[in-house]
């Protein structure tokens, strides 16, 4: 109970804090390749479903152009306002750093449920009771279900894996999932496992 209440906040502030200041150039140059291909801002904000489905803006640095007028549906391997500098951020997984930010404003934490758009795959009140379990704890940069399905973006099949990590977490829990998301990071295999 003390991790979770005390120990899970406070790590999640100073790791992102002291993060932050080690990525200072890496923000600054992926900022400069960002200006530099492309008009626009070097972060994308976007609005998500936070702690007890309360709404927040996370920041994502911009992967895409913003003067293009192409009316697409989602995101796609090849689609074409999917800048250069932004198909290398996104395959390394540059473009979710900004999101240490959310870490230090007290919206997310390093490990928990992925935050889903506010209004996708549904509204907050349209989840179901055992759904909005998932909500009980901040949402996570990495989490249970990323580390356990990579790629899968299936909400049947990740929010019963987010309420089982939320009926479940401890130090260990996190412990193991934060390394394995550094593993992932640099694809290598995950030690995580369900046992």
């Amino acid at each position: 109970m003390i991790y979770k209440n005390l120990g899970k906040p406070v790590g999640d502030f100073l790791i992102a804090l002291i993060a932050l200041l080690i990525l200072i150039p890496i923000f600054i140059l992926v900022a400069i390749a960002i200006k530099l291909e492309s008009k626009g801002p070097v972060f994308f904000l976007q609005k998500r479903l936070g702690r007890n489905g309360s709404e927040f803006i996370i920041f994502k640095f911009r992967s895409m152009r913003t003067d293009l007028n192409i009316e697409v549906s989602g995101v796609y391997e090849n689609d074409p306002r999917i800048t250069k500098v932004g198909r290398f951020i996104r395959k390394t997984s540059i473009d979710e750093l900004p999101q240490i930010i959310n870490i230090l404003l007290g919206d997310m934490s390093f490990i928990g449920p992925r935050p889903p758009l506010s209004h996708y795959p549904k509204v907050y009140d349209e989840y179901s009771e055992f759904e909005k379990k998932r909500f009980f704890v901040k949402p996570g940069i990495s989490g249970l279900a990323q580390v356990r399905c990579r790629e899968v973006h299936d909400w049947g099949i990740n929010i019963p894996i987010d309420v089982e990590y939320v009926e479940n977490f401890g130090f260990k829990t996190d412990f193991k999932l934060f390394l394995s998301s550094v593993f992932m990071f640099f694809k290598t295999d995950n030690i995580y496992s369900k046992s």
